[in-house]
């Protein structure tokens, strides 16, 4: 039932953010209903004119909201906000990276709102004035007479052909735009997670090339406070007994020690951030894939348009086409009338010569 909405739901607004549900036993605390950031999008259902806000967290749906006019979103803190679903008996949270995403967010909610209102008093017009038409229609117990001659039959035959063959062809229409856009949809996501990845990867370098070049700092002192302490304990074995006491060396020993373990841990973590480097350039690959995809499904979006705009045309020369064929026929069956009408005037002219 979810996948057949969203075959005929368009997306007109995405976001990132962190999704949690108010706690149904207490209705004070928040329970995280994603782990990371995830895309939370409107989706403008043209069949229904309905409008709902969904999130995905894997294959789950953890947001499936229908807008109502009813409804009101509210901005809690400069990164959080909040909306009540009477539906679904539940309270959503929402919390963004930044003020701009949450105020954007906000702007959409009320603006789809508005909407939402717009096409609940239009659908509540149409049904009073479908109401009125049926209280004012006369009723009809019999249909009226059909005068059937061989060519209102074929013209009948024609026109139900014509009118199915137009059908599956909208039908083909449609199943070829709700695949670009599911395809679209997927590649956002897409896009989305590699782009808060990246950006995640490149505040981590920064940090760590500043604490490398901190640590290459200190490393140096230390080498040079090694240096120098094993000068010292050099100097105390050549004295041996004219030097400090031996507990003197066995701290200098320790703190020769100590420093060697710290140079040795300070390696291994600029080993790890190397492999992070890489790590971080394989990001960029696949980003850079990812943006090549999408562009690829662009493309592929721009000839679907063109196909189906010809598609389009093709359906309308097919309408003027059935539409200038019904009028000759049409004409047909009147020269058709008039001719049968002659017939039989001249049958009764004949019936009359022959009496007399």
């Amino acid at each position: 039932m979810f996948l057949h909405h969203r075959e005929r739901e368009q997306p007109i607004f995405s976001t990132r953010a962190h999704v949690f549900q108010i706690d149904p036993t207490t209705k004070r605390n928040w329970i995280p209903a994603s782990k990371h950031a995830v895309t939370v999008s409107f989706f403008y259902d043209a069949n229904r004119n309905a409008y709902r806000i969904i999130s995905l967290g894997g294959t789950k749906a953890i947001i499936n909201c229908t807008v109502t006019p009813s409804m009101t979103f509210t901005k809690t803190s400069q990164k959080f906000g909040q909306w009540a679903d009477s539906r679904a008996n539940t309270v959503y949270g929402l919390g963004f990276a930044t003020e701009q995403q949450l105020h954007q967010f906000s702007e959409k909610f009320k603006e789809v709102k508005d909407a939402a209102r717009l096409a609940r008093e239009k659908s509540q017009d149409k049904e009073l004035a479908n109401t009125a038409l049926t209280i004012a229609a006369p009723q009809f117990s019999q249909s009226p007479p059909l005068m059937c001659v061989n060519g209102p039959e074929d013209k009948l035959f024609r026109s139900q052909s014509a009118d199915i063959t137009l059908a599956s062809e909208k039908e083909r229409i449609k199943k070829m735009l709700s695949e670009g856009s599911i395809c679209e949809i997927n590649l956002e996501a897409e896009l989305f997670t590699l782009q808060d990845s990246n950006s995640k990867l490149v505040a981590a370098l920064h940090e760590a090339n500043a604490n490398v070049e901190q640590w290459k700092k200190q490393l140096a002192a230390y080498q040079g406070e090694t240096e120098r302490l094993r000068e010292q304990v050099a100097e105390l074995e050549t004295h041996g007994g004219q030097g400090p006491s031996d507990l003197l060396k066995d701290e200098l020993t320790q703190s020769l020690e100590e420093l060697e373990a710290l140079l040795k841990a300070k390696d291994e973590e600029i080993h790890i951030l190397q492999c992070k480097k890489a790590e971080y350039h394989e990001m960029e690959n696949e980003r850079d894939e990812a943006i090549l995809r999408l562009r690829e499904m662009e493309m592929r979006s721009s000839e679907l348009e063109r196909r189906i705009q010809n598609t389009e045309q093709n359906l309308s020369n097919s309408l003027e086409d059935r539409d200038r064929m019904d009028a000759e026929i049409q004409r047909a069956i009147e020269i058709l009338d008039i001719k049968i009408f002659d017939l039989n005037d001249l049958r009764q002219s004949l019936v009359k010569l022959l009496d007399k």
